[in-house]
């Protein structure tokens, strides 16, 4: 590929990533006009299945992505997944009711879980000759993926108070066509043209397993109690789908998830930080917002506004990377000051939240957060992009995406579950959801309940990435590897060799 062919195919790989996460997010601020056009007596029951479709198709397809690309190389499953996504798009913008908009979001998450999965590895292709793993490529890519996290219930909001709420899904279809002629010219990547069995038996577990594990956190201690016959089943069927999962990739030919990949420490220890920064990055995200709609009455459109800090600061972390790397800071230095820095803003968040707390302290505190996020997004990216051997590239690559879905997942659950019990034992009411319609001192009493409740979330949203910390911490110095050190540091020629 030519100079100017790699900027292009850089630009295209940046926008693809901003089409897959604006869709996870953007749907959450336009459930209301969707459900008033298309089911206002009975939608308001399927609202959580618009988000849940589309997270649980991309989650059981990440796995067998990876592989994919290994197999029949990047550029055409790169070019499969833009596709089905335009085509789940489509059908979105011209769905007549609920249950064919939930089963068009599912095609498209379908495809959505490539975009954001196979972009990397695409980026990962795009260096010239000779030229090294400079990270710039994954920083930015996790910059535009956070900063996209951030603003995109804002942007959905916007669309569905000043346009038709189908424009969402719409957006994406001249979007996308660019995105699948420029690739077609543009992009010249490896294919691979030796056949190797694909492991469809342990992508169907892998499935098996993130659905029911997506749902069982979705829906436990919300549509149903933790000890209901629903969850307790769901909760079987995690734990056997995980156990056969396992057990086929032990013995498969071609594991989807080979499990050798987790005996290189910076592999396991990249992906676990990895699962926590995805559970404190909603956690964040979400949670924040619900404070200040529930304890401050702030509308929901501009309470999206106070995503702008937190989009801020991972701008700036992640423009800094550069620099700072090429003045030798390592990933393992970026990994450990952005998971201390970020347990600081949980920290910050935690002790000085409160029923009249200033907004420009909470916005403050949301930049730092932004700041520790910026900088882990990319980095961990470009520390298992270092460290796999060069024919797992794919597969390391999505399965660094795979655990931050699970970690999302789990976060937002265990959180909820926090929160709720929490407000329950200290609260009026019983639950959250009668808080709006309390008055006087009993509302009183229910915000200050509210707001305790939000700060044992956030005390442990900084646990969780305390933890982070410390496993960073035990992540190998530049040149060291298992047993010894690489001669010349050069960790990604020994791993790929």
């Amino acid at each position: 590929m030519t100079e100017t062919q790699r900027k292009i195919g850089f630009v295209v790989c940046l926008v693809t990533i901003v089409l897959a996460l604006l869709d996870l997010q953007i749907v959450s601020a336009a459930t209301v006009p969707i459900v008033r056009d298309l089911d206002p007596a009975h939608g308001i029951d399927k609202i959580p299945w618009l988000v849940s479709a589309y997270a649980l198709a991309s989650a059981a397809m990440l796995p067998l992505y990876g592989k994919l690309c290994d197999v029949h190389g990047p550029k055409r499953v790169f070019t499969a997944a833009i596709a089905t996504f335009l085509l789940g798009s489509a059908l979105c913008g011209a769905a007549r009711s609920m249950d064919q908009l939930i089963a068009a979001r599912a095609l498209q998450g379908l495809g959505g879980g490539g975009l954001m999965s196979i972009t990397m590895v695409v980026i990962a292709h795009l260096k010239g000759p000779g030229e090294k793993d400079s990270g710039k490529g994954a920083n930015a890519g996790g910059l535009v993926a956070g900063g996209a996290m951030a603003i995109g219930p804002w942007i959905g909001g916007l669309l569905a108070d000043h346009a038709n709420w189908r424009w969402i899904f719409y957006v994406n279809l001249p979007v996308g066509v660019a995105v699948l002629v420029t690739t077609a010219f543009a992009l010249k990547l490896p294919e691979h043209h030796v056949r190797r069995p694909l492991d469809y038996l342990g992508a169907g577990l892998a499935a098996g397993f993130s659905s029911a594990l997506l749902l069982l956190t979705d829906w436990g201690g919300k549509r149903y109690g933790w000890a209901s016959p629903e969850i307790v089943g769901l909760a079987l069927v995690t734990a056997v789908t995980l156990a056969l999962f396992l057990w086929r990739q032990l013995r498969a030919p071609e594991p989807v998830l080979p499990l050798s990949l987790f005996k290189v420490r910076e592999l396991r220890l990249g992906f676990a930080v990895q699962a926590i920064l995805g559970g404190a990055m909603m956690c964040a995200i979400y949670y924040v917002l619900i404070y200040l709609q529930v304890a401050r009455g702030i509308a929901s459109s501009s309470a999206g506004l106070f995503l702008v800090p937190l989009a801020v600061g991972l701008a700036v972390a992640g423009l800094l990377t550069g620099p700072l790397g090429a003045r030798g800071w390592s990933a393992r230095t970026f990994t450990l000051s952005g998971t201390a820095t970020t347990a600081l803003a949980f920290a910050l968040l935690a002790t000085t939240i409160g029923p009249d707390t200033s907004l420009w302290l909470i916005r403050a505190e949301l930049l730092l957060a932004g700041a520790g996020f910026g900088q882990l997004v990319g980095q961990l990216i470009l520390l298992v992009q270092n460290s796999a051997p060069r024919h797992q590239l794919g597969v390391a690559t999505t399965s660094i995406r795979f655990f931050q879905t699970l970690g999302n997942a789990l976060g937002t659950a265990v959180f909820g579950t926090v929160l709720a019990r929490f407000y329950a034992g200290h609260g009026p009411g019983g639950d959250i959801t009668g808080l709006a319609h309390l008055t006087g001192a009993a509302r009183m009493a229910g915000v200050r309940a509210f707001v305790d409740a939000t700060q044992v979330v956030f005390w442990g949203g900084a646990a969780l990435m305390a933890l982070a910390t410390v496993l960073a911490w035990r992540l190998p110095r530049s040149g060291e590897v298992e047993g010894g050190s690489v001669p010349g540091g050069d960790r990604a020629a020994y791993a790929r060799t």
